[in-house]
């Protein structure tokens, strides 16, 4: 039997454009109910009939498993060109190779000395010139029949590129942010359809952007220069065979047009009264002027993971008025985006829309709570000055985020259908399913996919609010749990590539990625300069890695990211042994052969925002006790980056780096784990963290669980975890026999718990416990993921599916029935296919029902089995009696 191969995909992408990549990677799906591959043949040819002089690659029949991260070993490729490709595979009882699957992939600029264009600027702002947005025009006359034609563009900011008028971004937040000292994306469109014989007009709008706009904790701006500037180079192939190139050059000219000012935070500002004609017209309108040309050592790289685009469209639930007029729209879901609306009035009117998570109790929208303090700054709010048309409206360069909007000056009274919520996002390939019998859990799963959708934008930040700062810890702790909901691979390898790039000589890491630093502005500046020690953060650019290899099978992204991580492990040893805190030297048991593997200096967020903490009680407290976390961080790190070693053949470095870790176990244990078995400050995170690392030893294990049980008891039945030990919070609980407790906390419903946000009306994960104050103000973001990776534990423990090898080529099945749930269903899309396990309570047994995608092998185990079950590719029903209730299920008893 053969199937023939699905879902083909060019560096993670179906028949992408502008492909950056000299070895891209090729992937393919077998049909559900194919056999298991073990050998694959791939051509790849200009042309589509693959002949002998148009092939650049044939691999001939190879022996192998895996569909996936196959690469390109042939002919270098070409720049601006189109290719194809196909596959097909070979079935371990098949006579004959399925059919061939064909796909394509078209390349960008491949190298950097075929740049024609030149970057083209206005003219400099002086200190008082208002930051307006920049408008570029350029004239080009295409000489014969356009047969195919493919714009790259880049801008310093945000761009849109309008070919004769026609706009070919659309609502796509392009070029992405990147390193910007360094790099700075481009983009291909395809324009054939857009041009025309004879005369065309090329039109580029760039606003602020990451470039010149707000950006971070700080709410800095300007960060990377003060002039906006693109770039454009249109390769044209004609009928006759003839290449035309139209570039950017000193022949283009620049001005103003209706959008004033836009800002990624601030908002955008815009009077509809100014003609769009520009882009359109015979000749450049009045108050265009020569464009100015600009040099830099930037490097254009090509795009490498889905745009950030509109991903979906939310209706209002209600519309109301507030006692001043203003009237309030509420879309009954909290996201990331712009609002697109129905404008009328007379030509003058002044329009302004102000966005926010959070309602008051009188009606009305709470800025306040955005900001450390309420300082009333013009913050996510748009203004539109009406032409006296009756037009549709959104902004083009910024992005808010928020369940509501306030709309005042409007003159008409707004109908549900005059408003939609756009909704923008990394368009990333949802590839996760969650759902059990308790609504409430399956509102809090889709409570963190809305989370990871809006702060997947761009690359992943904190909250698409007040900071959307790429917190190198948050994406650490969550990156299990993203792989779970969406297709997070090659999104993740660009964050760690930009890691990369900005990472110190030193080894150390920016806690933010980008760094939101540049030679422009200075250099690191401000209270995140001195962050760069950061354990747990700045671990990131090691267990990132690791994840993707756990759950894509990806191994190039260890040997890519390899002297990244190795940099960081050495800049946390060096720092334990060359230098111990005063406090330490202090306390009068110092052991030179512990203290040299103790990580006690430097900056530490330790375990960062516990229940009740606010950041400024966390970094007191990571201060004082910021050690026995920073070192178990080094243990971890360096015992997975031997791991990796290993898995990259480096043994010399997987002796080196398991010496290491044995090494700072050692100390950490000599440190912090005294003979009563307490450790470290004895809160539920020092248990957690030490459970999970593998610190303790076999006898240990037990004691450190039980008392992680009775603080747990002591905090009523509560977690007291942070943003570092909450995602392995309830893991290590089942681990240890601690099931019951782990579903209590799952299920508890007063606060802090995951359920009491969603009883209180959340519809994302909010970036604090308790997500007010005791008085009932709101505080800090309301859309924040890194409290939301508990849902791995719903998909990998209560469903049970997880990655038992690499890429889940062997799929531990393991469902945990319990929690008054009856039923509980998850499926992961994985490399190989879909997995699905379902569970369902049928009187005093459970049936099993688990799907497994062809070339992988499960192993099945219900609680209580004594050994597990070895599945096939293919479905599987199977029964079990009802699990016994667990000791102490209702009084904790379990812990005294």
């Amino acid at each position: 039997m053969t199937v023939n191969p699905t879902d083909l995909r060019t560096d993670g992408r179906t028949e992408p454009s502008g492909l950056g990549s000299l070895s891209p990677e090729f992937s393919w799906r077998l049909g559900a109910d194919a056999p298991g591959q073990v050998a694959w043949e791939l051509q790849v040819s200009r042309s589509r009939l693959f002949g002998p002089e148009a092939t650049v690659w044939a691999s001939g029949e190879v022996a192998g498993t895996d569909p996936f991260g196959i690469r390109y070993a042939g002919d270098p490729l070409t720049s601006t060109t189109t290719y194809h490709w196909r596959v097909r595979t070979w079935a371990a009882d098949a006579v004959a190779p399925s059919e061939w699957a064909s796909s394509s992939f078209a390349t960008g600029i491949l190298r950097e000395d075929e740049w024609r264009a030149a970057w083209v600027a206005g003219p400099a702002r002086g200190r008082k010139d208002p930051a307006t947005t920049l408008y570029l025009r350029g004239d080009a006359d295409v000489t014969g029949r356009v047969v195919r034609a493919t714009a790259h563009v880049s801008s310093l900011g945000w761009h849109r590129l309008l070919v004769n008028g026609q706009d070919m971004t659309g609502p796509a937040l392009v070029p992405r942010w990147t390193p910007l000292d360094q790099e700075v994306e481009y983009i291909s469109y395809d324009v054939t359809d857009a041009l025309a014989t004879g005369r065309n007009v090329l039109g580029l709008v760039v606003g602020d952007g990451r470039f010149r706009g707000s950006n971070g904790f700080e709410n800095h701006s300007i960060i990377y220069g003060d002039r906006l500037a693109g770039l454009v180079q249109v390769v044209i192939e004609c009928e006759d065979g003839a290449e035309q190139v139209i570039v950017t050059d000193e022949t283009w000219t620049c001005g103003t047009g209706r959008i004033l000012t836009s800002d990624p935070k601030t908002g955008e500002r815009v009077d509809l009264r100014i003609a769009q004609e520009w882009a359109v017209a015979a000749a450049a309108p009045e108050g265009f002027r020569p464009v100015h040309l600009v040099t830099h050592s930037r490097a254009l790289i090509a795009e490498s993971v889905e745009r950030v685009q509109q991903v979906d469209e939310l209706a209002p639930v209600a519309i109301t008025r507030t006692k001043k007029g203003a009237q309030i729209v509420d879309f009954g879901q909290n996201f990331a985006g712009v609002v697109r609306l129905r404008l009328r009035g007379p030509a003058g009117t002044v329009v302004t829309l102000t966005h926010s998570e959070i309602i008051k109790a009188d009606g009305t929208i709470d800025v306040d709570y955005i900001h450390l303090l309420p300082v009333g700054r013009w913050y996510q709010r748009d203004e539109v000055v009406l032409d006296g048309h009756d037009v549709h409206w959104q902004p083009w360069f910024t992005i808010h985020g928020f369940r509501y909007v306030e709309i005042r000056g409007l003159p008409v009274d707004l109908a549900l259908d005059d408003v939609r919520g756009v909704v923008i996002s990394s368009a990333l390939r949802h590839t996760g399913e969650f759902e059990c019998s308790d609504a409430r859990v399956n509102r809090l799963w889709q409570n963190v996919d809305w989370s990871l959708r809006s702060n997947f934008v761009d690359t992943s930040t904190d909250c698409p609010t007040r900071e959307r700062a790429g917190w190198t810890g948050d994406i650490q702790v969550f990156s299990p749990t993203a792989t779970t909901l969406v297709d997070a691979q090659w999104f993740l390898r660009r964050y760690l590539h930009n890691l990369a790039v900005e990472q110190h000589e030193d080894g150390t890491v920016p806690v933010v990625i980008p760094s939101g630093f540049s030679e422009f502005s200075g250099g690191p500046h401000g209270h995140l300069a001195s962050a760069t020690t950061a354990a747990g953060w700045g671990d990131a650019s090691v267990l990132v890695p690791w994840t993707l290899y756990r759950y894509y099978g990806d191994t190039r992204i260890l040997a890519d990211q390899y002297a990244s991580m190795t940099a960081w492990v050495d800049s946390c040893a060096r720092r334990a042994a060359e230098a111990t805190s005063r406090g330490r030297r202090k306390s009068g048991t110092r052991n030179p052969e512990i203290e040299r593997f103790i990580v006690d200096t430097g900056f530490q967020f330790g375990e960062w925002l516990r229940p009740g903490e606010n950041a400024i009680s966390s970094s007191m407290d990571a201060r004082r006790n910021g050690a026995v976390v920073a070192t178990a961080y080094l243990e971890h790190s360096a015992r997975t980056l031997s791991d990796i070693a290993g898995v990259l053949g480096r043994d010399d470095d997987r002796i080196r780096y398991r010496a290491l870790a044995d090494a700072v176990r050692h100390a950490w244990r000599a440190a912090f784990l005294r003979a009563d078995g307490t450790i470290g400050a004895d809160r539920q995170d020092d248990y957690v963290r030490a459970l999970s690392f593998g610190l303790l030893d076999e006898g240990e294990q037990a004691p450190a669980a039980r008392r992680l049980g009775r603080l747990i008891d002591a905090a009523g039945g509560h977690l007291g975890t942070g943003f570092l030990s909450t995602p392995l919070l309830l893991d290590v609980l089942v681990d240890a026999g601690c099931v019951d407790t782990a579903w209590r906390l799952l299920t508890a419903t007063s606060s802090p718990s995951w359920l009491s946000q969603v009883e209180r009306g959340a519809t994302t994960v909010w970036e604090t416990w308790e997500g007010y104050t005791k008085s009932g103000k709101a505080k800090m973001s309301h859309n924040h993921y890194a409290l939301g990776s508990v849902a791995r534990f719903l998909t990998e423990r209560i469903a049970g599916i997880s990655p038992a090898e690499p890429g889940y080529r062997v799929i531990a099945i393991r469902p945990l029935v319990g929690g008054g749930l009856t039923s509980a269903r998850a499926a992961i899309d994985t490399p190989y296919g879909p997995a699905e396990s379902r569970w369902v309570i049928a009187g005093d047994d459970v049936e099993y029902q688990v799907t497994i995608p062809p070339g992988t092998t499960a192993l099945f185990s219900a609680e209580h089995d004594p050994m597990p079950v070895v599945l096939g590719p293919g479905a599987h029903t199977l029964r079990r009696p009802l699990p016994a209730r667990h000791e102490g299920e209702a009084a904790g008893s379990r812990h005294a």
